[in-house]
């Protein structure tokens, strides 16, 4: 059964990354410029130069004056992270399935809702359904060492709408709203260093504390105007935290 929970106080909840970039585009981030991520042996994903997407004509940034719903009218795949060095397809994302295509491409609401436990899903995919989610876009890789990551894009017809859902059914305080079925336990990771609390993207991470199974499974949600990201790592033994950090920090940068 869905949990809705009011949201916690902005300085519980966001997890601050650093925002780098204009309107018009963004570049990587230098390792010292990521707090956390200062040595060279501190296991970040090489991850290739970041640029926004192009517009339509005419077409506002999701968080430009006059663009009151906070749309984002690029192409939502387009707004996918993209793969880091190494990244290679296959692999289990869920207990239900396989990972997204690395190449990044439209998903369908069973894909999305089989993320979560097997008792939420119906009550998910009418949400989402009442909700009238337009599209969901998704990427998914392994990487060398087995750490198996997953991105869901979910645009909505306005800020307010996806501020509803993240608010009302994903986002739970201390624990999330609707559990992973990879990680039912899941608490919000609070180890965290502090850092620039990003201007338009809010973000909140969370963990699965000890004792774990044989995989660890971190995840972490952001709303940014219409749409809602999820992104998953997961890793037999433990789930570094340094890349996954990395990739919410670029995919924010990206949305925002």
């Amino acid at each position: 059964m869905l949990r809705a929970v009011g949201r916690w106080t902005a300085a519980v909840t966001v997890f601050g990354v650093f925002c780098a970039g204009t309107a018009y585009g963004i570049t990587r981030l230098e390792r010292h410029e990521v707090p956390g991520l200062a040595t060279e042996s501190d296991g970040r994903w090489e991850y290739p130069r970041l640029t926004l997407p192009a517009l339509p004509s005419g077409s506002p940034r999701p968080f430009a004056q006059g663009n009151e719903a906070e749309i984002h009218h690029a192409d939502l795949r387009e707004l996918l992270i993209p793969l880091p060095e190494g990244a290679e397809e296959g692999g289990k994302a869920g207990k239900d399935g396989g990972l997204p295509s690395p190449k990044g491409g439209w998903v369908t609401v069973e894909d999305y809702t089989a993320l979560y436990e097997k008792a939420d899903r119906d009550e998910l995919r009418q949400r989402l359904a009442d909700d009238a989610v337009r599209h969901i876009a998704a990427r998914g890789w392994v990487m060398p060492d087995g750490t198996r990551t997953s991105v869901h894009l979910l645009r909505f017809n306005s800020g307010a709408v996806a501020g509803d859902l993240h608010a009302e059914v994903l986002y739970g305080g201390l624990v999330p709203g609707l559990p992973l079925a990879e990680a039912p336990e899941s608490e919000m990771d609070e180890s965290r260093p502090p850092e620039a609390v990003p201007e338009n993207v809010e973000i909140e991470v969370y963990d699965e504390p000890k004792p774990r199974g044989e995989a660890h499974t971190r995840h972490a949600y952001l709303l940014a105007g219409d749409t809602v990201a999820l992104i998953v790592q997961t890793r037999e033994g433990t789930a570094p935290a340094v890349p996954f950090r990395q990739t919410v920090i670029l995919q924010a940068q990206l949305l925002g």
